[in-house]
């Protein structure tokens, strides 16, 4: 039976005029690895110190493990934070730095010496012991900041975009190795992150945001595949959404005019004829084709090769631009040409429904 560890109840919170969090509600559960996913300014960061203590909320409550924390001071609580800067004392070498913080609680030193060797072997650094910040890549400099986290065993891990100034191969080797830590350990993680990549690689759950209200929560396949508004289709995987009219439902099928044109989705509940309805189509799921007399009918704009896949921008006759993408080089077709467009049912998502 799982056992709720954080909850938070109608937390608001604003900065002068501006209200940064408008009433989120959210029970996190013990050993889960939760993501908050959001663009800049979208009150993410802003949960998190209310959640460490380092802001108090303007309403609402915060409960860890059952108990009212709302109005208690960051170390009175049994969470600690991983910010992106690493936030190392330059004086003190790794094993001083990892266990500054049992220093402050009292801890033998015999008993500090033993659970600093185990947590930086957990993190890869044995041998690191005797070296100075100044002498630490970036990566290892980030692992010394979780070290010296998970040192305490605390309840709760907040990390603040931890992985932002790594670059792109050690920020993935990164995402693993927390992810096994956190497996390992069975501490309950709450990560912070704009990148959609670290939310789906990494995340039990994941929560995004926009505006300081919560768009969506689910299991990364639910966000993925099944988003439930525009936002979260477009912000988490960068799904076309195509807008059109309900003409007839069935059992087994939606049929949607869409620019005069004839084209099918699975139904949903509450889909009727006659309402104007958003689709999300993957770009993956997106199909071009020059032979298909089925289809919207669409031009060839421009062809970009990025992450190994194929990035076709095709423009619709109302104007409006859509992106198929593909592996693979190359395809041949060429700017200019006309195309046609389409999707298998099961590959459009109906969103903004609420």
């Amino acid at each position: 039976m799982s056992e709720k560890l954080l909850e938070l109840k109608n937390i608001k919170k604003g900065f002068g005029e501006t209200q940064v969090l408008k009433g989120i509600t959210l029970s996190i559960e013990k050993g889960e690895f939760i993501t908050f996913l959001g663009a800049s300014g979208c009150g993410k960061t802003t949960t998190l110190r209310i959640i460490a203590g380092l802001e108090a909320p303007d309403s609402g409550t915060v409960l860890l493990d059952g108990k009212d924390v709302t109005s208690i001071s960051p170390n009175q609580r049994d969470v600690n934070t991983v910010f992106q800067n690493y936030a190392l004392f330059p004086h003190m070498n790794v094993e001083t730095n990892v266990g500054y913080g049992l220093k402050i609680k009292r801890v033998p030193k015999g008993e500090i010496k033993k659970k600093v060797s185990e947590i930086l072997e957990l993190v890869q650094l044995k041998g690191y012991e005797k070296r100075m910040p100044s002498e630490l890549s970036g990566g290892q400099k980030q692992r010394v900041a979780i070290a010296r986290a998970l040192v305490n065993s605390p309840k709760l891990l907040l990390l603040d975009e931890p992985l932002g100034a790594l670059d792109l191969k050690l920020r993935r080797t990164m995402q693993i190795e927390l992810k096994r830590l956190q497996k390992k350990l069975g501490i309950t993680f709450l990560y912070i992150t704009h990148d959609q990549e670290e939310a789906i690689n990494m995340s039990d759950r994941i929560v995004v945001m926009k505006d300081g209200k919560f768009e969506q929560i689910g299991t990364p396949d639910e966000i993925y595949n099944y988003p439930k508004t525009s936002y979260v289709a477009d912000f988490v995987g960068n799904a076309n959404v195509i807008s059109g009219v309900v003409q007839k439902v069935t059992n087994t099928k939606a049929e949607i005019l869409i620019e005069n044109q004839m084209m099918y989705a699975e139904p949903t509940p509450g889909i009727r004829e006659g309402m104007k309805v958003s689709l999300a189509v993957r770009r993956e799921n997106l199909k071009v084709c020059t032979q298909c007399r089925e289809g919207l009918e669409a031009v060839l704009e421009d062809k970009t090769f990025t992450a190994g896949q194929l990035h076709m921008t095709l423009r619709l006759k109302s104007g409006k631009t859509l992106v198929s993408c593909q592996y693979g080089m190359d395809i041949d077709l060429k700017a200019g040409e006309q195309i046609c467009v389409g999707w298998k049912p099961e590959h459009a998502v109906f969103v903004d429904l609420e």
